[in-house]
């Protein structure tokens, strides 16, 4: 069995985890809405003036 690796001391860890115990963990982060899945949502062309005139409002 090899002897485990030995830790090096990390300024940044250190910081944040001191940052953590006084303030406290950082909320979680928020997603944020994708733009391109509300344009394929939406429909590519409008509709024709026969889709229109043939439309008999059973689909909404």
């Amino acid at each position: 069995m090899s002897k485990p690796k030995k830790q090096l001391f990390s300024k940044i860890k250190a910081v944040k985890a001191n940052a953590r115990e006084r303030v406290g963990t950082p909320p979680a982060e928020r997603v944020l809405p994708d733009p391109k899945q509300k344009l394929a949502a939406k429909p590519k062309h409008k509709r024709t003036l026969a889709d229109l005139l043939n439309f008999s409002g059973e689909d909404q």
